[in-house]
Formats: structure tokens, C-alpha cells, sequence
């Protein structure tokens, strides 16, 4: 069950009835590094700085970890371990993207941005010393500053983004209590 009412089925995320609002809701409430930060910093957040990061692919680039809004934000090394995580998880990025009219799979750049503010995150919200894994594969930290927004900022901040990207301004963005 959704906060706006509706159901997803995980097993048939096409013909489930959900929105940008479930969407940049779930992600504003996911810890990135499964909580493992210095301080909370979500999903949408993180979704915001690689979506700035990818001019052309900006939308996609919001979007590229929507997925998780239904299905968690499992890390790396266990999602390895997890083929059946792995597939379900395309499964319902394919049927978000579908929704939103956006070419899937992902272009190539996205991935690049997203490795780039992943090395700027380990530098600004995790442990010191934990960038060097990103430093060694030659990946260099995105030039931006993390802020470490609430969740109802960086809900407001994802929608916001949303319907700049969509060239419309929604006539309210529905708040939902946390």
C-alpha cells in the first residue's frame, strides 16, 4: 500500500497505480548507504544531484533510482548476492520509466554521474578513508555540495525538479505528513 491509497504489486509493477508523489515520497524517507552516514541523507536527494549532473538525460537521471521507492535500497554487495532483488528491480524501473515516457535502459552517461556523486557522497557523508574505493577505479567526485536535506525537503526539492524537468508547474504538490 502506497501513502496516496494506491497498491503496487511487486510482481507487476505495469499494471500498478502509482505516482511522482509515491515516487519522491519513498525516496525522500530512504537512507542512502543503508544508513550508514554521518547524518540522514536520502535517495531523492542523491537523485537530484545526478539528475543536475546529466543536462541531457536530466529526467532519467532523476529517476534512475525510483525503483527503490517500492522495493528498498538494498547495497551493493547484498543486492551481488540477490539475482532475484536484481531482476524485479529492473522489472519495476522498466515499468517506471514506461510511465513517465522515458527511454530505458539507461544511457551510459547517467551511470558516470551517478559513480561521480557517489564519490563526492563518500567524501562529505561517510567515514573518512571510505572514498578510496571510487579514487582507485579513477572516478572523480562531483563538484557539488551535500546538503543533507529532511525528508520533506528533499521531497519538496525531487517534485520540484520533477515538474521543472516536465516544463509545467503542478497547480498544488500534495504534503504528506512525516
Amino acid at each position: 500500500m502506497l501513502q496516496s491509497g494506491t497498491e503496487f504489486d511487486i510482481l507487476d509493477p505495469w499494471n500498478s497505480s502509482f505516482g511522482i508523489e509515491d515516487i519522491a515520497r519513498g525516496l525522500s524517507l530512504i537512507c542512502r548507504y543503508v544508513g550508514q552516514c554521518r547524518e540522514f541523507y536520502s535517495v531523492a536527494e542523491h537523485s537530484l544531484y545526478v539528475s543536475q549532473l546529466c543536462p541531457d538525460h536530466a529526467m532519467a537521471a532523476l529517476l534512475h533510482d525510483a525503483a527503490e521507492a517500492f522495493i528498498g535500497d538494498v547495497s551493493g554487495p547484498l543486492k551481488a548476492l540477490l539475482p532475484a532483488y536484481k531482476r524485479i528491480e529492473r522489472e519495476v524501473e522498466a515499468a517506471i520509466f514506461a510511465r513517465f515516457d522515458i527511454s530505458y535502459p539507461l544511457a551510459k552517461d547517467i551511470k558516470a554521474a551517478d559513480l561521480s556523486v557517489t564519490a563526492a557522497e563518500q567524501e562529505q557523508v561517510m567515514p573518512h578513508g571510505t572514498v578510496s574505493w571510487l579514487a582507485s577505479k579513477g572516478i572523480d567526485p562531483a563538484t557539488i555540495n551535500i546538503r543533507c536535506l529532511s525528508p520533506h525537503e528533499a521531497k519538496t526539492a525531487f517534485l520540484e525538479r520533477f515538474y521543472e524537468l516536465q516544463h509545467q508547474r503542478p497547480v498544488r504538490i500534495t504534503r504528506y505528513s512525516y
